[in-house]
């Protein structure tokens, strides 16, 4: 396969070339054109095919630079704007031309031509968003757009001042990795006491989200938004179910696991009880990992590490470094988390993370990165529709690279006491977050299926299942406040509900290929290249098979891949 990340813009044949989207009354006409053109043979469908393509890139493009720009800065007023506008006045004209599209395609006599495997799944999302269209929901789904977007602007706003200075939550938490406990739980507390002066804006703005997301189910005719959102997500290769099965399994087999790295935390920290700002801690005399000073450095290492392990790889970044495609510190305004953004139209994508220079940062960043590689893999595929890969296996490419890039953070950690302390951090981190996948996924499950449940009804529910999946060993005492409203911080709850469960399966997937690159790394980088350039082409099964991956939930299978986590951590012991 000819790699190459001199990745090139899809030249226009159907949008005039200097065409932006600006208004309804402009990009209609492209819309009309396409609804009302015939297809009288082969050579048509395909051609139009080319151009439906062509205007979903352009506008995707442009929706998303909406979107980047808005929470790159949540106090531009005219930014916040200019994404409102894109979701209540052009997405909803644009939905019901898209269900005549879709509609048109299917009905056509020539698309029973479109045989070839890339078109399977392709059409297979075709009926189902046929399947879920209703015209009642779309303003109602131009609302939530718009609404889940609040999340981003009220975190955006939380800051703490610790030593008389100014932090993001996100840099604050750089203090729960110091020896001084004292100040690791002032730090805490304070992120904590943060959080809680906006727990009943952000309970108010979940409640309004799941009354609306409850409505669009039941206008599809489904009984509640879980089983909506489960169709409306293409999961069509596994089950609530599988879902259920997948919570017990990291009960079952990883908890344990996760305990028993709690134990070894406190007795190599020497303490009586494991508090949760402990966690992150080294003992005293053991300065916290600080692997890079600014964004400017964490891409130039960045760079350095994606080269050593594949050079395709660092080329990726270093083409989005030139073409300004990274915006990787904190600081006050931004919208929280992280997010690889594919922009479809001029292929390479855009990096957003909330960098304050701990060990988590770098993970974030070869996450993403992963993502990104996804992106530029992808970008050749003939058809916009092509890339929409599943979730699952974008995770897969994401989390994978975290595990491969294992080896090659030297520009990070310059002692080998450093990098085997990274590892350690990190394999850790691979066991420790299944339990909070589980806790965030079962929770959802159970809100959607309650919809009319009251706030405290709520509280009541999470806490119940955050104890669920609670390590023993960590002492959580007097701490109910944090942790009855700590559902708050996941931005996923808000603004992709039941986009999380495929962090697990996408986890599971990722061991997987980390087993192969411990035996062939040439051959575990070929099995991720060819599997990620399918993009959405195959099916879930499928793709994982084209990675040389078994697609499996089952608790056996879990079993092995923990066991052999917990295996590579022991031989860092």
């Amino acid at each position: 396969m000819d790699l190459n990340a001199n990745i090139q813009p899809r030249e226009r044949r159907f949008l005039a070339k200097d065409f932006k989207v600006t208004d309804w009354a402009t990009l209609e006409p492209y819309f009309k054109e396409l609804a009302d053109r015939p297809l009288t043979a082969k050579a048509d469908l395909d051609g139009w095919l080319q151009d439906i393509s062509e205007l979903e890139a352009v506008v995707s493009e442009d929706a998303c630079w909406r979107q980047i720009n808005m929470t790159r800065d949540t106090t531009d007023v005219a930014l916040a704007e200019s994404f409102t506008f894109f979701m209540t006045e052009i997405q909803p004209q644009m939905q019901p031309y898209a269900d005549q599209l879709n509609r048109k395609l299917i009905d056509s006599r020539f698309s029973k031509e479109l045989t070839a495997p890339e078109f399977f799944t392709y059409l297979r999302n075709v009926k189902k968003n046929i399947d879920l269209f209703r015209e009642a929901n779309i303003p109602l789904q131009s609302e939530l757009a718009v609404e889940a977007q609040q999340f981003g602007m009220i975190a955006g706003k939380m800051m703490v001042t610790v030593n008389g200075q100014e932090f993001t939550l996100q840099q604050a938490a750089k203090f729960l990795e110091n020896p001084d406990r004292k100040q690791r739980e002032d730090v805490y507390r304070k992120i904590g006491d943060r959080r809680l002066e906006d727990k009943t804006a952000l309970d108010e703005l979940f409640s309004s989200l799941l009354k609306k997301r409850h409505q669009v189910a039941l206008n599809a005719g489904y009984d509640n938004y879980r089983d909506y959102r489960f169709a409306e997500l293409g999961r069509f290769d596994y089950t609530k179910e599988n879902c259920f099965q997948f919570h017990e399994a990291v009960k079952q087999h990883v908890l344990p696991l996760v305990d028993e790295i709690y134990q070894q935390k406190k007795a190599k920290l020497g303490l009586d009880a494991l508090r949760p700002w402990d966690i992150d801690a080294e003992p005293a005399g053991i300065e916290p990992l600080r692997p890079f000073t600014t964004g400017s450095d964490l891409i130039e290492k960045a760079i350095h590490c994606f080269t050593d392990l594949k050079p395709f790889f660092g080329d990726c970044l270093k083409t989005m470094n030139a073409m300004g495609r990274l915006d990787l510190e904190s600081r006050k305004g931004k919208a929280p988390g992280g997010y690889n953004c594919p922009l479809a139209e001029t292929g390479a994508p855009f990096i957003f993370m909330n960098a304050a220079g701990t060990m988590d940062d770098v993970t974030t960043m070869v996450h993403e990165g992963g993502h990104a590689i996804h992106s530029f893999l992808a970008h050749p595929l003939q058809l916009a529709a092509f890339k929409e890969y599943p979730t699952e296996i974008a995770e897969v490419a994401s989390m994978s690279m975290e595990l491969f890039s294992m080896d090659y953070w030297t520009e990070f950690f310059k002692t080998p006491e450093e990098l085997k302390r990274a590892h350690e951090q990190q394999l850790e981190r691979v066991l420790t977050i299944f339990p909070w996948i589980a806790t965030i996924d079962k929770f959802q499950h159970w809100i959607y299926e309650n919809p009319n449940h009251s706030t405290e009804e709520r509280r009541v529910m999470w806490r119940t299942i955050l104890e669920e999946f609670t390590p023993a060993t960590l002492d959580t005492t007097g701490l109910e406040d944090y942790r009855n409203f700590n559902w708050q911080r996941q931005l996923h709850l808000y603004e992709v509900p039941f986009y999380y469960i495929e962090y697990g399966i996408a986890q599971l997937g990722a061991i997987g290929l980390w087993q192969q690159f411990k035996k062939n790394k040439e051959q575990a980088l070929t099995n991720y290249i060819n599997a990620l350039s399918l993009g959405g082409t195959r099916t879930l099964p499928q793709l994982f098979e084209a990675a040389g991956l078994q697609f499996d939930l089952s608790p056996n299978h879990i079993k092995g891949l923990m066991e052999f986590v917990k295996g590579e951590l022991d031989k860092l012991k």
